[in-house]
């Protein structure tokens, strides 16, 4: 088990496990996002899928703990099913498709969405997003998480309609995630992909989980619900832009 030594790639990792961390407690959400795409700049998109696998659970089980009695459990029962479809389809397409595709699409959807709340804001007795809606961002979100760990952007465009409180809105995507990311250990297992050397590294990043999750539910706590939503908007500004010149680039 010789993990990977190189530092250029701890200069890429560190800082992504940290955003992973901080967007896995529901402040900067989007930001999770940029994690694979920055270690992408030194190994192979799925190798960096696959040494993020043990820190997404540990991140997950944190999250879950922390934010335990606030969630939305009608809202996940609708949710978790549509996320699972994906996660099949990611599997069975893994192969065939590349990631750099995949990240162009969820880098435009990113970008639309963010537009389309910037330029039609949400008003006082707005309808919420249609269920079918939401059946099919969830379905995007458990593909793109499967493939990249980008699952945020996707889910973000049907739940922040909703206007939850910061807590609540937090705990339901700490749950939603931990499910998805719980499905995917064995499909990355079947393809290959969570080898020796991944795991090794993993376990050289994992004291970083805990560090990001709990600076970002200190500050999940305690900030002003508005300046919350702003924070997660910009979030996903950067992933949407970083996810598009991935593609293009």
């Amino acid at each position: 088990m010789n993990p990977i030594t190189d530092w250029h790639f701890y200069a890429a990792a560190v800082p992504a496990v940290l955003l992973l961390g901080v967007s896995k407690s529901g402040f900067g959400a989007g930001f999770g996002s940029l994690a694979v795409p920055l270690m992408a700049l030194t190994v192979a998109v799925p190798q960096a899928a696959a040494i993020l696998m043990p820190v997404l659970l540990v991140m997950d089980l944190l999250g879950i703990a922390a934010f335990r009695r606030d969630f939305d459990r009608a809202l996940l029962k609708f949710l978790l099913p549509w996320g699972l479809v994906g996660i099949v389809v990611g599997t069975l397409s893994f192969k065939l498709l590349q990631a750099q595709w995949v990240a162009g699409i969820v880098g435009v959807f990113t970008l639309l969405f963010l537009a389309q709340r910037l330029l039609f804001p949400p008003r006082a007795g707005d309808v919420p997003p249609p269920r079918w809606a939401g059946a099919m961002l969830a379905a995007t979100s458990g593909f793109t998480s499967f493939v990249a760990h980008a699952g945020g952007p996707p889910i973000n465009a049907y739940v922040i309609p909703l206007q939850l409180s910061p807590v609540r809105f937090t705990g339901t995507m700490a749950y939603f995630f931990f499910v998805i990311n719980l499905a995917k250990w064995a499909p990355y297992a079947w393809l290959g992909l969570l080898d020796w050397r991944n795991l090794a590294t993993s376990l050289v990043l994992l004291p970083l989980a805990p560090l990001g999750v709990w600076v970002g539910v200190r500050i999940a706590r305690r900030i002003d619900q508005v300046l919350f939503y702003r924070f997660i908007y910009l979030g996903m500004l950067l992933t949407g832009l970083k996810l598009v010149w991935d593609a293009l680039s």
